[in-house]
């Protein structure tokens, strides 16, 4: 299957063709940030194989991960919820790839007028606060190593990809723990033979096993996408 943003790929032909002509490609890099608190949100991207992580940063400067938008997602929703200054929150490329971006007013602006449209953005809305919500609740109640297998599937499946490009110090970054919590979880998914960390690469040897291994924090999400959104393409028949 060619690599696609999800989103994009279930709106009608009708809805797409208002929005391609505004579409542009774009190449991104890992580290990039897209946007800062405090900066206006002019455009939206829809990511097809990049992977941003939404983070907010406390006042003493320790940072958390609170979401991950990738080919399930759109980056954004701010434009058409009223709100175009992005506050609190940093978006980051988190691994490097290409996107579809737009200019966020379009979107306002469709939204408002488009019925399709904006039951679709709004269902993909309820989507991500499952994501943002049950990630709140699995940092709190889950224990590393199965938070690191639930945050390498949801990677995983929005990336379209086996291999992740992470070092473990990025990871513990997302992840908001010490580098040495990251080396041990990961040795104990190795031991299992679960995963494989070579030289700032994640590799999922067994993505089943990884799943069992894993909180049902994964799975709820997974769920709540397939539900609001419709199973990913490549599982369709």
């Amino acid at each position: 299957m060619t690599a696609e943003n999800q989103i994009l790929a279930i709106l009608s032909p009708d809805v797409l063709q208002q929005l391609e002509p505004h579409l542009t490609s774009v190449t991104l890099n890992q580290g990039d940030v897209v946007y800062r608190p405090g900066e206006p949100l002019s455009y939206i991207y829809f990511p097809i194989d990049c992977l941003f992580s939404i983070i907010v940063t406390m006042s003493d400067g320790s940072t958390a991960e609170v979401g991950i938008v990738g080919n399930r997602d759109m980056l954004g929703i701010n434009a058409f919820m009223g709100n175009i200054v992005i506050t609190q929150t940093q978006y980051l490329v988190q691994i490097a790839g290409s996107a579809k971006r737009i200019d966020a007013q379009i979107v306002r602006t469709e939204f408002e007028r488009n019925e399709e449209l904006r039951e679709v953005l709004l269902r993909y809305t309820q989507a991500f606060l499952v994501q943002v919500s049950q990630t709140a609740a699995c940092n709190s109640l889950h224990v590393l190593e199965q938070r690191l297998a639930r945050w390498l599937l949801g990677t995983r499946e929005r990336i379209n990809s086996n291999t992740i490009p992470l070092t473990q110090e990025f990871i513990a970054i997302m992840l908001g723990v010490r580098r040495a919590g990251v080396t041990l979880a990961a040795q104990k998914l190795q031991e299992r033979k679960l995963i494989q960390y070579r030289r700032g690469n994640v590799q999922i040897l067994n993505q089943v096993g990884l799943e069992a291994f894993a909180c049902e924090c994964f799975k709820t999400i997974q769920a709540e996408y397939d539900r609001l959104l419709g199973e990913r393409l490549e599982n369709q028949s």
